[in-house]
């Protein structure tokens, strides 16, 4: 661990101490999550290979990255995630739908029924995919987060972005609760830009009212 990333740790616990309800943004790019059998399409004879570790435990972004074709353009250089998921998956932004030419749903990840197909390329190979969503904000955080928060997988709460010159306040935050997770909201870069998120961004989440 670098000095940096350890004074980031001790600013963190620092603020959480002072904010128990604080909570770190992650801003999601747009990216690509593949079955083994796609890779091997598109990766023939390579092996999926870490780039960067990402900070929920396991995941990864790799060295490989392929281009995503729509009937009105293409997005190039985009990164595969791994490990190998059951189903390939394609998360980008809504502007980015625009762009592409596709209607794309706001779905939690791994939600693809009805949703649209794409085509993916490398210089190696081409796949069609179907599974192209928009991610919906979520919050990543670990089963005692969950107890201190007073919530549970599935429930919905509000984050207030607390961002220079655009504090903004986000709606229909979905809890992911899980043993291994650590706490972390994730947007797309729609939603980033729209709040001024930037490095070090933090979040409050607002739990509902109990009737």
């Amino acid at each position: 661990m670098s000095e940096e990333e350890l004074r980031q740790i001790i600013r963190q616990v620092i603020q959480e101490q002072s904010d128990p309800n604080r909570v770190p943004i992650g801003v999601s790019n747009h990216h690509i999550h593949l079955t083994e059998t796609d890779f091997k399409v598109l990766f023939p004879n390579q092996k999926l290979t870490v780039r960067k570790q990402l900070k929920q435990p396991g995941e990864f972004a790799s060295d490989q990255m392929a281009t995503i074709v729509g009937p009105k353009g293409t997005i190039k250089n985009v990164r595969i995630l791994g490990p190998f998921r059951k189903h390939s998956q394609v998360e980008i932004a809504r502007s980015e739908g625009f762009q592409l030419g596709i209607s794309v749903p706001i779905r939690l990840s791994g939600n693809l029924n009805n949703t649209p197909s794409i085509k993916l390329q490398t210089p190696d190979g081409e796949i069609s995919v179907q599974g192209v969503i928009i991610a919906k904000r979520h919050i990543h955080m670990s089963l005692e987060d969950a107890k201190r928060f007073g919530v549970e997988m599935g429930s919905t709460v509000s984050v207030e972005i607390q961002s220079e010159d655009r504090r903004t306040t986000y709606h229909d935050v979905i809890c992911r609760p899980r043993k291994d997770f650590v706490l972390e909201m994730h947007i797309d870069t729609d939603e980033a830009n729209a709040a001024n998120v930037g490095n070090n961004t933090f979040g409050r989440i607002i739990i509902p009212k109990q009737k």
